[in-house]
């Protein structure tokens, strides 16, 4: 035994087992049982709206131990009026039963399934109505007669119609049956040309029959007219009409034409028409690229009928119309446009040449004129014989240089289907008084502006220039200056304007455009909706005093407004402890400079402005403080001060000027002030010491001597050593002391050597071209003040009206000479002479040697010159010191007090 036959043999077991025991079905399915039956009261078909009683039959009761219950559904809903019979019959009712097809099934279940016992179709149905609008129709030509009716309400049954046609004398001429018909048609020979007839149609069905009413027939009545023939269709794309040539059997002289169309299988639509020629009719306001389906009939115009008798066919109650003729497709072409563009222009400034850049703008033709898509627009410059031709794509505006000669300028629009009307560009200004500007209203919830416009006196007007030909409304938002802009038709004085953006202002102006040119705009600020301020006023404080303040403040940006500003508030805050705020409004129209009260003390401002939508924030906090007199006072003295020191500035520049301010410091200041100080960056014995202290070796005869040890001696050393200094003056007699004092009042004081500081040097030598320049200044002075003051004798520098000689011998000075205030080498045995003129020093060596115990200094020769008036000085000396007692290494301190005549 192969596996195949194993197969086979489980399977027709399996099959056995299931025809034995019960079909094997899915979960969800019901076991068909036909164990039963079903019937329904009152018999099929019923009538809709009845209510219906079902039997449902079992063959027989179920044993004690099963538990079975039965159900009925109708179109699968359960039905819950039931009642039991007996083990075998159940009763259902069914109530106000409308639909005119149902079904219903019984149902037994069990503990785990449930069976079908059997089922049943429901149909019900309607009696048919009296056939109405009953009639009968046919041409001169056919040998037929068509009869048509309308049998009513849906009856859901099977209707049979009976035709009866009789002639006056009750003779049956016709009867005849039709089943689910609405039409019947019989010889046209059955019926004489000028008898008449009668027609009866009977429609009956499963509850019922209904008889119409008697229509009179005569066949003159019955004579329509031929169906006509559409031979041609043609488009036009400027403004898609359809011009439909047709024709007909019969003359049309009497006849009215009827078009219907249909597009896409949807229902007819009977539209109107034009004749425009025998035979020829269009059809306007058509789609453009849409596929239509023609069809016409034609009709008796002004014809009467004879109604008496009876009753007369519908036919003399209605158009007398042929049938429909048949179906002509046919495709809409494009649509080309045909209304001109709406342009404008803004015109640039006018250059030397005449010509001038005129900016073009014009708006698209409206999408419902024209089919497609604008190919590209033409602007055309210069006249109608040989224009300038331009071409744009994709473009709403145009900037072109106009010459001086060239009046006309036009733009068009071409489409795949034609081409726009050249559309003119007024170029010209008319200077005529326009329209004004009347209402600008924005709307409720701020997306327009309604603006109209009048002309003066409110009456109408026709400007100088003619008839207006249309308006021009711009819209430029400040201050971006973006343009919008709408022709207006000329029979309008209102228009909206719309996409305007909240909080932006905008300037709104109106032109009217006659064939003279543009008139003077009429313009005006709106806003579409008001916002509120961005920021406040910036505040400016002009005075502040006790109780009161001048305050000026400064207009907001435009963009920063939001809205015309109604009023201004400021807000003043004391600094003190209690921290008071006051506030004051300020009109919008009045001037931005206001002077209010305040409290003392120190205040801080702000300042907000305010629209209809609201008040903006505060602006940035300005403190400030009253003014004290003090400060008044200091910016006077600030305000001398500083005139003096220009005044100062300014006569420094004069040399003159500063000669003399030089003198008279010299002469009221001490006797210190003008004297030259050494350099010492000039001594030889600095830069000895300042090196490793190696003696140097002297080349010039001028230079210092070299530096000895420098010992410390006390007083009673000092006295024995130091030499005593004896000056000779001409006319005094000869005195050992250090202060000497001339016969005219003019002192010499010689100080003491321990009160005199070592000078390396008093003057660079004249000789010395390096130091030229300072003693060539001192010498310039010198000049200027003789040339002023007419002094005879010679300003020196530092030193003024010196002796003229001072000699002074040294006797040997057997020790070393050691002084505190100087720090130089004395040498022995060394005869110097010293010579001082014009405040500069010239050192004369000699070598011979002297005595050491002659320490004296003699005066050899002293020399006063006196100055002949008093205001002058009264002498120069020149001061000649010789040294015979050793070596001395500066002259000694000899000073010289000028006395003029007005100090004697």
């Amino acid at each position: 035994m192969n596996l195949h036959s194993t197969i086979w043999r489980f399977l027709i077991l399996l099959l056995s087992f299931s025809i034995k025991r019960g079909p094997l079905l899915p979960a969800d399915c019901l076991r068909f049982e036909g164990c039963g039956s079903l019937t329904v009261e009152p018999a099929l078909p019923f009538l809709l709206g009845s209510n219906l009683t079902v039997y449902c039959h079992i063959t027989k009761c179920p044993q004690r131990r099963e538990c079975s219950k039965i159900s009925l559904e109708l179109n699968y809903e359960t039905v819950g009026a039931w009642e039991k019979v007996n083990c075998t019959t159940v009763i259902f009712t069914l109530i106000d039963v409308r639909r005119p097809l149902s079904f219903v099934r019984c149902k037994r279940h069990h503990a785990q399934r449930s069976e079908i016992v059997g089922g049943l179709d429901l149909r019900g149905g309607l009696p048919p109505d009296k056939p109405g609008n009953i009639f009968c129709e046919t041409t001169r030509s056919s040998d037929f007669i068509n009869c048509l009716w309308e049998r009513g309400q849906e009856t859901h049954l099977p209707t049979t119609y009976n035709v009866s046609i009789k002639r006056a004398n009750g003779t049956q001429v016709l009867l005849d049956q039709i089943r689910g018909a609405e039409e019947i048609t019989m010889p046209r020979a059955m019926i004489g040309e000028n008898t008449e007839h009668q027609l009866i149609i009977t429609a009956y069905n499963h509850f019922g029959a209904s008889q119409s009413d008697p229509v009179t027939l005569c066949v003159e009545d019955m004579v329509i007219p031929e169906t006509p023939r559409i031979i041609e269709i043609k488009f036009e794309s400027i403004s898609i009409t359809a011009q439909l040539q047709w024709e007909t059997a019969e003359s049309s002289e009497h006849l009215r034409s009827y078009v219907r169309l249909s597009t896409d299988n949807s229902s007819w639509e009977v539209v109107e028409r034009t004749d425009v020629s025998k035979g020829l009719i269009q059809v306007d306001d058509l789609r453009p690229l849409t596929a239509y389906e023609f069809q016409m009939r034609t009709c008796y115009s002004g014809l009467t009928r004879n109604d008496t008798g009876p009753v007369r066919s519908a036919a003399s109650e209605r158009l007398i119309c042929s049938k429909w003729s048949l179906s002509v497709r046919r495709r809409s072409p494009g649509k080309g446009p045909s209304q001109q563009l709406h342009v404008w222009r803004i015109l640039g400034s006018q250059k030397t040449n005449g010509s001038r850049m005129v900016t073009v703008l014009w708006k698209p033709p409206p999408p419902e004129d024209y089919s497609g898509e604008v190919q590209q627009y033409k602007i055309f410059i210069g006249s109608d014989q040989n224009p300038r031709e331009i071409s744009l794509t994709a473009s709403s505006q145009c900037s072109v240089q106009v010459p001086v000669n060239v009046q006309t300028l036009s733009v068009s629009a071409v489409t795949l289907y034609g081409s726009t009307p050249p559309a003119d560009v007024p170029l010209r200004h008319s200077d005529d008084c326009g329209p004004l500007l009347k209402v600008l209203a924005p709307s409720p919830n701020g997306s327009a502006v309604l603006v109209s416009w009048s002309w003066p006196g409110n009456k109408p007007w026709s400007p100088p220039g003619g008839e207006v030909l249309h308006y021009v409304l711009e819209c430029r938002s400040v201050p971006a200056a973006e343009l919008q802009w709408q022709q207006v038709a000329e029979d309008q004085n209102s228009t909206s304007v719309t996409g305007l953006t909240d909080g932006v202002r905008y300037n709104i102006s109106v032109y009217a455009v006659t064939a003279r040119g543009v008139s003077v705009p009429s313009s005006g600020l709106v806003y579409s909706k008001e916002k509120e301020p961005l920021s406040g006023p910036k505040v400016r404080v002009l005075a502040h005093e006790a109780g009161r303040i001048w305050i000026q403040w400064g207009e907001l940006p435009v963009d920063q407004q939001r809205g015309f500003i109604t009023n201004y508030t400021i807000y003043l805050q004391t600094l003190d402890s209690r921290n008071t705020e006051i506030s004051e409004t300020v009109p919008g129209s009045d001037p931005r400079q206001k002077w209010l009260d305040c409290p003392e003390g120190a205040l801080v401002l702000q300042m907000t402005a305010s629209t209809s939508a609201g008040e903006g924030p505060r602006g940035s906090r300005i403190p400030s403080q009253p003014a004290t007199a003090g400060v008044g006072l200091m910016i006077l003295i600030v305000f001398i001060i500083t005139f003096f020191i220009a005044l100062i500035a300014n006569l420094m520049c004069w040399s003159c000027v500063r000669a003399r301010i030089k003198q008279r410091c010299v002469s009221w200041g001490p006797a210190w002030f003008g004297e030259n100080l050494p350099k010492p960056g000039n001594s030889v014995a600095i830069r000895l010491l300042e090196q490793d202290g190696s003696e140097p070796t002297f080349s010039s005869t001028y230079s210092d001597p070299p530096l000895s040890p420098i010992s410390l001696l006390s007083q009673e050393e000092r006295d024995d050593v130091y030499p005593t200094i004896h000056v000779e003056i001409s006319g005094q007699p000869t005195a050992e002391t250090p202060l000497l004092t001339s016969d005219s009042g003019t002192m010499l004081a010689v100080s003491q050597l321990e009160d005199v500081s070592y000078k390396p040097q008093i003057a660079m030598l004249a000789l010395q071209e390096e130091e030229g320049t300072e003693t060539d200044e001192e010498h310039m002075d010198v000049a200027t003040i003789e040339e002023e003051d007419g002094c005879s004798s010679m300003y020196g520098g530092l030193f003024e009206d010196f002796l003229s000689s001072v000699e002074v011998d040294f006797s040997d000075v057997p020790l070393r000479l050691t002084l505190r205030s100087v720090g130089g080498l004395l040498r022995p045995k060394t005869q110097e002479k010293t010579t001082v003129l014009n405040g500069g020093v010239l050192l004369g060596r000699s070598e011979n040697k002297v005595a050491a115990d002659s320490p004296s200094l003699d005066l050899q020769q002293g020399e006063i010159k006196m100055c002949d008036t008093a205001d002058r000085c009264l002498s120069q000396y020149t001061v000649e010191t010789t040294l015979t007692g050793g070596y001395f290494p500066q002259v000694a301190a000899v000073s010289s007090a000028p006395i003029c005549d007005t100090q004697r």
